[in-house]
């Protein structure tokens, strides 16, 4: 089926992520439709598509806050939402979740007490997102780049195995997206496994594995080079546009946007 997703993972060593048929529906609405997928530990998986195709749903299913309607998801070896994973889950949304009355370094402290970091995790992580010369300054008085960062930190003070990040550069400028990607390579690097979510499709060629989301469904997950082939274009906007093109073509996307509708 054409939004099952290749299995690529390195023989002996066990994906971070495995997903086999999993399916979410709230009310009579079917946000995940028969996803199937496994991402590689210690890489950057792009999570992409448009707005309403399932990205946060996705997201909130491998850090254990969303019911499965169907379907499996285990996360580093667990059932996702599994107690234990706790420690080892970062966890980024969309919007900042920090105290705008405390400063950087009591935010990132307060996050880590949680998980019995010590002062040195928390100098560590703040230096992680290059804000070490604002870490007495209240968060309330930074930019909306920089209030970003704080929540990065937050979750980075953990040290997580697998760092889920959910649209980590909107509204930033091209610096602060660089010096992020830069960031997130180095943590890669380290042996974090990382899966952010983007619709910016450039952003694309920073990860190792892409999985394409459209209207709850997996059309594809490959490689960024194996993107442009299979799209036949170097431009990767241009072709993600072109493999939806094709999924619109295919019985089975048919068949599955009438029972949508249907439903």
């Amino acid at each position: 089926m054409f939004h099952s997703a290749s299995r690529s993972i390195t023989p002996g060593i066990p994906p971070a992520v495995t997903a086999v048929g999993l399916h979410v529906t709230r009310g009579h609405k079917k946000i995940l439709r028969g996803l199937d997928f496994d991402m590689e530990p210690g890489r950057i998986t792009g999570l992409l598509g448009p707005s309403g195709s399932g990205k946060t749903t996705l997201m909130r299913c491998i850090v254990g806050v969303q019911r499965l309607t169907a379907g499996t998801l285990e996360v580093l070896g667990n059932p996702a939402g599994t107690p234990s994973l706790r420690h080892d889950v970062g966890y980024v949304t969309q919007a900042p979740s920090v105290y705008t009355d405390l400063s950087v370094e009591a935010n990132v402290r307060f996050f880590g007490a949680m998980h019995g970091v010590t002062a040195a995790d928390t100098a560590e992580a703040i230096a992680a997102v290059g804000l070490e010369s604002l870490a007495r300054r209240k968060t309330a008085d930074l930019s909306g780049g920089e209030f970003s960062r704080v929540s990065l930190a937050c979750a980075l003070v953990s040290h997580p195995r697998l760092l889920v990040l959910d649209e980590p550069t909107v509204g930033l400028d091209p610096v602060l997206r660089a010096e992020l990607w830069e960031r997130f390579a180095a943590m890669a690097a380290a042996g974090t496994t990382l899966l952010v979510s983007s619709h910016v499709m450039e952003e694309a060629s920073h990860c190792s594995s892409l999985l394409l989301l459209r209207d709850g469904l997996l059309l594809a997950q490959l490689s960024p080079a194996e993107l442009s082939e299979r799209g036949q274009s170097q431009d990767l906007e241009k072709a993600f546009l072109r493999i939806i093109q094709e999924s619109n073509a295919s019985p089975d996307h048919r068949g599955a946007s009438e029972s949508q509708v249907a439903s």
